[in-house]
Order: C-alpha cells, then structure tokens, then sequence
C-alpha cells in the first residue's frame, strides 16, 4: 500500500514519461498508470513522440495526458526542447515521482527535473554503452531501475556491479485479464475472421518477422513434425516485417507452403488468439513475451524457447525447449498436438491461475509497493 505520509488532501501527483505509444508501449503506460488505482495519487502521463490521439488518452488510464508531439529524429543529442517542456510540466503542480520507460524518457526526466525517477526497461542492452553506465551511476542517488522480467534485471546489474540489488528490481509486465477475456472472440468467429477452417489443428505465432523472432525454427519445427500432426495441421503467423519473403521461401524449400500462413499484421491480434490449438514463441532474445499472457488468458496452451523472460511467464504451466532446436519443437508440436478436451480444461485452468497470482494488475500492484524506492513517494521533490 502506498505510505500513509503521502496521503495529503487533494493528492500529490506521479509522471510517467514515455517515449512514445507504439506497438506494446500504450499498455505499458497503462499498467504503470493503475498502480496508484485507489491511492491519493494522480497521474499524468507524457508522450514525448506521437502527435495527440483520443483512443492513446483513453487507454492510457490517467488523469491527464499530454502529448510533446516530437518526432524520434527530434529529440536526439542533448533533447533541449523536450527538457525544457518537461520542466514546464512538473513546476505547474507538485510531483513526487516519475515513471520513465525506457532510456531516452529516463535521460531527459533526470536532467530536467529534482524528482526521483523510477527507469522502466522493457529491451536487453541498455547498458552495454559505457555513457550510459556513466550516467545512470552519476545520478544514482535518485534512480531505481526496472526490468520487465528478471533476465532483463540480472542483465543491468552485470552491466552495474556497483549498484545495490534493491535498486535494480523486477517488476512483471502484466495484464488486466478480465479485460483481456471480455475482448477474446469465440475460436469460430476468430476462425472466420482469420480465414481459417474450422476443423484444422493450428499452431498460432505471433510477432514480428524478425531474427529476433526465430519464425525459421518454428517452419522447420512444424515442418519435421507435420506428417505426425493431425491431418489438415497448420501454422499460422500473425505479423509482418523484412523477413517475410524468406520465411515464405523457406516453407516452399521445406514442402510446407500450402500448410503455413502468412496473416500479416493483424489490428487488435490478441482478439483472435482462441484460434489457435497451441501457440509458440520461438524468441532468441524476448524479454518478456506478452503475447504469452495473452494467449494464456485466452486458455491456449503454450510452447516456448527456453530463454529470455519468456521461461519466466510459462514455467510450469508451459513448456519449454532449447532455443533454435527445431527437432525438439517438433517433438513438443506433436505431444501437445494428443491433448484431450479435459487437459486442455486443466492446462487452461492452470495458465489463468498464474496470471492471476503473478501477472496481474492486482499482484504486480502489491509487488510495487514493496519496492524500497517507493518511499519517494513520501517525500517531495529535492530542492
């Protein structure tokens, strides 16, 4: 809970700073947002890129919600403008605490104001610039970082032997998993709106098509274990990018084109994930994996690398194989494939139990409150 020294009348207020709303990060300032739910805090969230949006305000769950307006080639070397705009902001009403995600966001709030500022970290290889190093150590008095999952925090700390371990702390990424149902369309609508046929077995991926990705273990995985998956399997791929043609090709090569399809970038994916009979993430460097959580809440059991943050969030409820090993994908594509009505039942029973137990709103909430530098909370800014 937060400190009861902060609940003064009228409320003091919190900034969560953020680089922009793109893909993931709208509901990463949400998440951040509904932390101070049915505190005295108030919330203001600033975009630093991205022109003013009435749905990104809506979803962005604060009180007020400003938008800079920078594009990304705006706001490079020392990002003056945006500095002075921040300053602006926080001498209109009294701020205890900012919330940056990522490094740009937290660079500019340290230099621009006195207030504490919590770093959100959502990537690997923040620290690996030594400028970087240099600078987070120069204001690490009034500093806590964050990793979305703890191979992201264990990464910082290598890259900042000399900071305490409270200081560098994990808090999950997490989803409103009611919310998040109530938006899930039935398998057969989001069969019909996906253009694919109601009695197939489907392997679902969703991502972008990138290296990073491994889309190619995925087709090579789904391809060795095809002849022993149910007949008319397919592997359908939600998202789009540079890498496209070559998976395509790589499928024509394996003798799996008419078995895997390219759906392409689809608005609101995580609306249809009930289509799919299981989902894989074949990642080489996920940090997180929130698609884990989506198609958990959605009751589809799941497969994945066995790396990055993406072991933390199926561990146990999941499983998991070694990255790049197509063979043993396809060992797991084609066990998963003989489950029946009553393990689906149970795996999905277990899945939303850990979502609700780590991967909440209500259990990341907790969570956050016990973190040492929350006692910004009762103070005021540094004069």
């Amino acid at each position: 809970m937060p400190p009861a020294e902060a609940q003064s009348p009228g409320g003091p207020w919190v900034l969560q700073f953020c680089h922009g709303y793109d893909g993931p990060f709208l509901d990463c300032a949400r998440q951040y947002a509904v932390l101070f739910k049915d505190t005295p805090y108030k919330v203001c969230t600033v975009y630093l890129t991205g022109a003013p949006n009435a749905e990104v305000e809506r979803g962005s769950a604060s009180d007020e919600v400003i938008f800079l307006g920078y594009h990304s080639k705006h706001v490079r070397g020392l990002k003056l403008g945006a500095m002075r705009r921040l300053r602006e902001i926080v001498a209109g009403r009294d701020f205890r605490l900012c919330i940056a995600h990522r490094f740009k966001p937290i660079y500019i709030a340290l230099l621009a104001t006195r207030l504490p500022v919590i770093g959100v970290h959502h990537a690997f290889g923040v620290y690996q610039r030594r400028m970087r190093r240099w600078f987070v150590n120069r204001f690490r008095s009034r500093l806590l970082l964050l990793g979305v999952s703890n191979a992201v925090r264990d990464e910082m700390r290598r890259h900042l032997p000399g900071w305490p371990a409270e200081r560098i702390e994990t808090l999950y990424n997490r989803i409103d998993v009611a919310a998040v149902q109530a938006e899930q369309v039935s398998r057969e609508a989001a069969r019909d709106f996906l253009r694919l046929p109601q009695d197939a077995w489907v392997v679902g991926n969703v991502g972008r098509l990138h290296p990073d990705k491994d889309q190619a273990t995925l087709i090579r995985g789904f391809a060795q274990a095809l002849p022993n998956l149910p007949e008319g399997s397919l592997l359908a791929i939600m998202g789009s990018g540079r890498l496209e043609q070559s998976l395509r090709q790589l499928a024509q090569e394996l003798g799996v084109a008419g078995q895997v399809r390219f759906l392409g970038q689809v608005p609101q994916g995580r609306r249809y994930f009930k289509a799919f009979d299981l989902f894989a993430l074949t990642s080489d460097r996920e940090p997180f994996g929130m698609v884990l959580l989506e198609a958990m809440a959605a009751g589809v059991p799941v497969i994945c690398s066995d790396c990055g943050g993406g072991r933390e969030v199926v561990e146990g409820v999941g499983i998991l194989f070694a990255l790049g090993d197509a063979a043993a994908l396809a060992r797991d594509l084609m066990h998963m494939s003989g489950m029946g009505p009553e393990q689906r039942s149970l795996c999905a029973q277990l899945m939303v139990q850990r979502l609700g137990e780590i991967f909440s709103d209500a259990a990341v909430r907790a969570r956050f409150w016990q973190l040492d530098m929350v006692a910004f909370l009762s103070r005021p800014a540094l004069a």
